[in-house]
């Protein structure tokens, strides 16, 4: 069953000419960060090569490349900053490109040129709260071809932005997965945490970006059977079947502050740091200080010995290196998608070594400074939602008669009919006033995992199966597990959605963020519009930011 608007693409690209690749460090390499790119005065000014390879294993890589050299550099800014990026889409030119899909844009001024497929790009700036509209935030009608002058985003950071980890990564609908598997994502880091959060100041700080990748000549039904898809750590690869971790070299018994980013297109990562001397059979898990998720600092301190990150989702904590002579291992758990869901097994991502001689950080967060803090969490659960609304996660699996044919995705609101999202709708599927908190619960009906994702804002969690939840954070991320076809009850999560930010107003979308379903028609479409003067006196809400 094909969703309505698109068809299903090949993940391969003819490569561009020798001598270009997409960088790629061996199996077992050291890990190192990737490199800076800092604001100055007020202002960032970057180019970007959209650039496609064919590695040695016959996978096609996607990557952001700068200066003719930098792959996925880390973009750093402050609140208030102005980031000017130029996107040139140096993919190669298909002249025979059957799987695509065209829109009408909905009458909109659009901002792209020809249909989308798969040598079609954009950006996303996940997690930021600006405007989604072309030449900022906008996925829906902006597209960029090979064949187009570089394309320019005018992003401005907010003053009252929250310090944290974002990221950037394409999403053209029906093509999103194929782009992100192949590399093509980036850290974007909000300066200021120190000021939010001293107890990072002064610190070694790391940017660990985690990705997933598919397993060199397996098809889908084999990584699906137990495999599941392969790894990596800032580029260095841990592939099927010898699965051989990265090195993180470390100066021992030291604080440092991690900021750890799923870029992975399909995969959860729950991550553990495990020490133990060596031939030790059991490592003892270590704990981790939370600071911040999904780019947001978190309220009251929060130790856990392992944090759960579902595709798209960030957090920040500090750990204790190991001393000189321990075993340790940064690690992730396996975790249970469900009986329709891909397999996430147990991997050790890297071995880490504590030495004298290890090399520094790449970066050291900045010493406490005099000035206050510009923001500072207060949380949503004290505000008053306008309303509440429920949706739910289905989907149709794929017929095993028709092994082409994929599965089709629905992420539904309570009440109407299950349909794959359309780059033709006609109206959004949710209106919403800005200036408004609403209280959803969205329900998994299906057999398998799934993540929710919604552009421009955050939202809190407030229960997990009907049960409340202490958790001093908001999000833009949020894992929603299986339901096993049998209780009565749906697994659910109950969120208090943040639309008060005045940028927010206009058209976006809400979706799982594993990307296979996404391109499936796990989407929908959200239209924020302006408040009423009485709607927005009478609300008399207080500001998180």
């Amino acid at each position: 069953m094909f969703c309505a608007g698109f068809v299903f693409l090949p993940t391969s690209l003819p490569a561009q000419k020798a001598p270009f690749s997409c960088p790629a460090p061996p199996p077992g390499a050291n890990v190192s960060e990737p490199p800076n790119l800092r604001s100055s005065n007020g202002k960032l000014a970057i180019e970007f090569a959209f650039r496609t390879s064919v590695d040695a294993d016959g996978l096609t890589r996607y990557c952001y490349i700068h200066n003719d050299a930098v792959d996925a550099p880390t973009v750093r800014l402050a609140p208030g900053d102005e980031l000017v990026l130029k996107l040139k889409n140096d993919l190669p030119v298909v002249s025979e490109a059957p799987f695509t899909h065209r829109h009408s844009m909905n009458g909109l001024d659009a901002c792209s040129s020809g249909p989308m497929m798969l040598t079609s790009t954009n950006l996303h700036f996940h997690g930021l709260s600006i405007p989604p509209t072309c030449h900022q935030d906008d996925t829906l009608r902006t597209l960029i071809q090979p064949s187009d002058p570089a394309f320019e985003y005018h992003i401005g950071i907010p003053a009252d932005e929250p310090p944290g980890l974002y990221w950037y990564h394409p999403h053209p609908h029906g093509f999103s997965e194929a782009q992100v598997l192949g590399g093509a994502s980036g850290a974007l880091i909000v300066e200021g945490m120190e000021r939010e959060k001293p107890q990072v100041a002064g610190l070694p700080e790391r940017v660990l970006i985690l990705r997933d990748q598919l397993v060199p000549g397996l098809p889908d039904s084999d990584e699906d059977a137990g495999v599941g898809k392969d790894i990596s750590l800032n580029f260095v690869p841990v592939t099927y079947p010898l699965y051989r971790p990265a090195r993180m070299r470390v100066r021992p018994g030291e604080r440092e502050f991690w900021r750890v980013l799923n870029a992975a297109s399909d995969t959860f990562f729950d991550l553990q740091l495990r020490f133990g001397k060596v031939n030790q059979q059991v490592q003892n898990p270590q704990p981790l200080e939370i600071i911040a998720l999904d780019g947001v600092p978190a309220g009251p301190n929060t130790t856990q010995t392992h944090v759960l990150l579902s595709p798209g989702a960030r957090a920040e904590f500090i750990v204790t290196t190991p001393p000189t002579g321990a075993f340790a291992e940064l690690v992730a758990l396996k975790y249970d998608t469900g009986p329709d869901g891909a397999p996430i097994p147990y991997h050790v991502i890297a071995n880490i070594i504590g030495s004298q001689d290890a090399p520094p950080t790449a970066t050291t967060m900045p010493q406490l400074p005099a000035l206050p803090a510009p923001w500072h969490f207060t949380g949503l659960t004290n505000l008053v939602p306008v309303r509440a609304r429920k949706l739910y996660f289905s989907e149709v699996q794929q017929n095993p008669k028709y092994p082409e044919q994929p599965a089709t995705y629905f992420i539904t609101l309570d009440g109407a009919t299950p349909k794959a999202f359309d780059m033709n709708f006609k109206k959004p599927d949710i209106t919403v006033r800005q200036g408004t908190v609403e209280d959803w619960v969205l329900e998994n009906r299906a057999r398998e995992a799934h993540t929710f994702h919604i552009h421009q804002l955050h939202f809190q969690l407030l229960e997990r199966d009907g049960h409340k939840v202490n958790e001093p954070a908001v999000r833009d991320t949020i894992d929603v597990p299986y339901w096993d076809g049998k209780s009565p009850s749906y697994p659910s999560v109950k969120i208090r959605m943040d639309f008060r930010a005045a940028q927010i107003l206009g058209t976006f979308v809400y979706h799982c963020h594993i990307l296979e379903h996404e391109d499936g028609g796990m989407m929908g479409a959200i239209r924020v519009v302006p408040a009423e003067r009485s709607l927005r006196n009478d609300l008399n809400l207080p500001q998180l930011r």
